[in-house]
């Protein structure tokens, strides 16, 4: 019997997918291109994946099911041959603040083995013992003979540290801090907002913190005046709002609600107090952000940020402790690891033969994927989407598994063009393995490299969700439905704006000192033109800009103190937006009309209708958040989830309200024959002719068109929106000002998610805000970006230690002339292909 050589998935419909068929290759490399929001992730995720994993997961036991998290049957009628399968998403979750790349990518486990194995210990009395099999074996013993050795030049017995021990998240955290290298005070400064301000106006910043709005009523109780500015309350006063004891006070309170209570026991919190309680008992992580305001964080005194015990850094391998060898380059640690090998006496090079294998296996796929500038303590919530998703692909590739469909979603994130050809190595090893290859991205070389091409489109959302082509990229270059193919074949204008042929002497100009890799840098950034600062992963991109620029522009418009690793500011712009493509709300509660002003303005419109009128309806009616107005049934979500014990959780649309969200009642009041819910059903192109005489909600509605989200439903969750719809909708918030000559756009990777198509989208997005006078910077490595822009940033040549200078600077159509970065080669071989 011939096995199978493909996945059939047939009669497909998640989300906007309409009821496909469609083949997929197996062990073979497969990309999935299409328009942001056209169903890619659907058909990837959605069917190929959930169906993958599921499968996989109903070979378990029952018990072994009912403890893992299962996705929901996909909504699909067959899906034959489908392997086990793995996803690598677009967003790869963000370690907590425990986490660093060592931890993350496992390769710090492996060092502590060789510090606790091939180490050079010191005695009680400070005698050095050089590295000996002696030391492995007493690791190997049980009981309190475990790491038990004796010093050869004193002979005092003691015990030498082991892998455990050198866990700053276990038994090694240094006992201060523990194990998180930083202790945090409370900042003084930061309890009083402002001291112009009177209490009941808001001066202690502190008594704003959640369950504390009353604490002004009772500092009135206890003889404090709340009416007067701050700075003009006596002493005795202030030291009773700062300091004052706890203590119950008996007094009627008036509730934000409007509600009294009489003879309430208020509890009084100074305003230090209030912070620290909060700090305690908050469980959110909101309310935790808030509250870290207050606090201010320095290294630890004791272990000086390294994270363990100080003792443990008297270990030596090599010459160097377990702290100096995190700190060092990834790109370094295999030399470093053949010299500890040379250095050791010849008994031991067996054991250690292996353990230095280890260690280089576990590091050579991420060098291979250009993340050799990191360093095993870099934390793991700093690093950018890219890098996150490279470490683990990273960790896919050494696992070495075969007959496993491997699904990634835009593994190019991050990725510098000289990187690519590192990525598509990588890519094409996973399927030499014996694996399946699914790929969504919007990388030309990437798509090119595939095996075989499946188009989804022709549009987004409604207008999408179909087969528009498949076949090899050689088929697709001449197909005519095709919407990547002109970027396959080269005939695709590249151009969505004119550029500028005069730098604009205007500019944000600032220098940094030092700070990580960056080093006496002056920098540039033209006012009302688009600038790209571009530049290998780790050259100082995000150091330059989003821990730079951004904080020194807010620091200015608050007359606060510029970041210390600036040394000479200017700048004609006072505000700045960052703009990036995460997602919008965690909550399917958030929409597309709650997100903009439509959800207020429709609710209001509702509640002036008669029957709303008549009911005595308030506009908080008319939200599907409150009870007065949600289904009783789902609670307002849409859905219902039933437990059926073992299996995976199933939800469906609730019987009641039909995923509508409302109850009965407020669907009975109509506004031109329609319900608020039936208002919620239309897409944005439906909406318009219908709002033309609602001018608060037909201005939103243009604007949602004008930046190419037409087909969005105002009901749509924001959650599942891809990345540039994301992107978009957050910009609709800024076009409603008229004049931006005081504002900077900052866009972090703004193509995460985009076709080259919605490239072009997103310039003209752009251009729309630069008439209105904006300033807009991107960090990117698009080369359709950046073709579009006005001034490129180049930062190089390389990254981490290789990097931090700007390499080169000036317009894009100059700079190809003569490329003399690395930046600048690829572009100006990417601009031949299209010439």
């Amino acid at each position: 019997m011939a096995l199978p050589k493909q996945i059939e998935v047939r009669g497909a419909k998640v989300h906007n997918l309409k009821n496909i068929d469609v083949n997929i290759l197996l062990h073979k490399f497969v990309a999935i291109s299409g328009l942001s929001g056209s169903g890619k992730s659907s058909l990837a995720m959605g069917i190929l994946y959930e169906e993958g994993s599921r499968r996989y997961l109903d070979a378990l036991s029952t018990y072994m099911i009912r403890r893992i998290k299962q996705g929901a049957q996909a909504d699909v009628t067959s899906v034959k041959h489908i392997p086990s399968a793995l996803a690598l998403r677009q967003r790869p979750s963000v370690p907590n603040e425990r986490a660093n790349v060592g931890t993350t990518t496992e390769t710090f486990n492996v060092l502590r083995l060789i510090f606790s194995r091939l180490g050079s210990p010191i005695c009680p009395n400070g005698h050095r013992v050089a590295p000996s099999l002696a030391i492995a074996e007493a690791m190997s013993k049980s009981g309190e003979e475990m790491g038990r050795i004796t010093c050869p030049t004193c002979g005092v017995k003691f015990y030498v540290p082991s892998a455990e021990e050198f866990a700053f998240n276990s038994d090694g955290a240094c006992t201060e801090c523990g194990g998180t290298g930083k202790v945090r005070q409370l900042d003084e400064n930061k309890l009083i907002a402002d001291e112009n301000l009177s209490i009941e106006d808001g001066a202690v910043a502190s008594w704003s913190l959640p369950g504390r709005n009353f604490m002004p009523s009772v500092a009135e109780h206890a003889g404090v005046r709340i009416n007067v500015p701050f700075k003009d309350l006596t002493d005795k006063e202030k030291d009773f709002v700062l300091n004052g004891p706890e203590k119950k006070y008996k007094m009627d309170f008036l509730s934000g609600t409007g509600r009294v209570f009489h003879d309430f026991n208020a509890l009084y919190e100074n305003a230090h107090q209030a912070v620290l309680r909060s700090a305690k008992s908050s469980k959110s992580e909101r309310a935790q952000k808030r509250i870290a305001e207050f606090f201010t964080y320095s290294t630890c005194p004791v272990c000086h940020g390294t994270r363990l015990r100080p003792e443990l850094l008297k270990q030596l391998v090599n010459g160097k402790n377990i702290d100096e060898v995190e700190h060092m380059q990834l790109g370094d640690l295999p030399a470093w690891s053949k010299e500890v090998l040379a250095k050791l006496p010849e008994e031991m090079h067996q054991m250690a033969s292996l353990l230095i294998k280890e260690f280089i296996n576990n590091l050579q796929p991420l060098l291979d994927l250009g993340l050799d500038y990191l360093t095993m303590a870099r934390a793991g919530n700093t690093l950018s989407t890219g890098e996150l998703q490279r470490i683990q692909l990273a960790r896919t590739l050494r696992t070495e598994t075969t007959g496993v469909l491997y699904v990634l979603d835009e593994p190019s994130i991050g990725l510098h063009p000289a990187n690519v050809d590192g990525l598509i190595k990588v890519l094409r090893k996973l399927v030499d393995q014996g694996n399946s290859l699914v790929v969504v991205d919007h990388n030309v070389d990437i798509i090119k490299a595939a095996d075989e091409i499946i188009e989804i489109g022709p549009g987004s959302g409604e207008q999408g969700g179909q087969i528009l082509a498949q076949g090899t990229p050689r088929e697709l270059e001449d197909n005519k439905k095709s919407l990547i193919a002109p970027y396959l074949n080269g005939k695709a204008d590249l151009m969505a704006r004119k550029t500028t042929d005069k730098i604009n002497s205007d500019q944000i100009k600032f220098e940094i000192e030092h700070y990580f890799n960056l080093h006496d840098i002056k920098a540039g950034i033209p006012v009302n033109q688009i600038t790209a600062v571009t530049g290998f992963s780790g050259a100082g991109k995000t150091s330059l800009i989003l821990d730079s620029l951004v904080p020194a522009i807010e620091a200015q418009a608050k007359g606060e103190k510029l970041p210390k690793q600036i040394k000479k500011f200017s700048s004609p712009v006072h505000n700045v937006v960052s703009v990036d493509a995460t997602p919008i709300g965690k909550s399917t509660r958030s929409t597309v009309a709650t997100y903009t002003s439509i959800m207020d303005n429709l609710r209001k419109l509702f509640a002036r209708q008669p029957l709303a009128k008549e009911k005595h309806y308030t506009p908080s009616y008319f939200s599907y958040n409150n009870k007065e107005g949600a289904c009783p049934t789902c609670g307002g979500t849409g859905i219902v989830t039933l437990d059926i014990q073992f299996l995976p959780d199933m939800q469906q649309t609730c019987p009641t309200c039909h995923g509508e969200r409302y109850n009965p009642a407020i669907k009975q009041v109509k506004w031109h024959g329609m319900s608020i819910a039936d208002v919620l059903n239309l897409d944005i192109n439906e909406a318009l002719p219908v709002f033309k005489k609602a001018p608060k909600i037909e201005r939103e509605l243009k604007l949602l068109k004008e930046v190419g989200l037409d087909y969005l439903h105002l009901g749509e969750s924001t959650p599942t929106l891809s990345g540039g719809e994301a992107q978009r909708l957050k910009l609709v918030t800024s076009f409603g000002v008229h004049k931006l000559d005081d504002t900077l756009f900052v866009f972090d990777e703004p193509t995460i998610g985009l076709h080259p198509l919605d490239v072009k989208v997103l310039v003209t997005v752009m251009q729309k805000l630069l008439d209105q006078g904006a300033t807009i910077l991107t960090i990117t490595h698009d080369l359709n970006l950046i073709v579009n822009s006005d001034y490129i940033l180049d930062l190089g040549p390389h990254g981490g230690k290789a990097g931090g200078r700007i390499v080169a600077e000036g317009m894009p159509r100059e700079l190809v002339k003569h490329p003399d970065s690395l930046t600048t080669r690829y572009l100006a071989d990417y601009w031949k292909q299209f010439e």
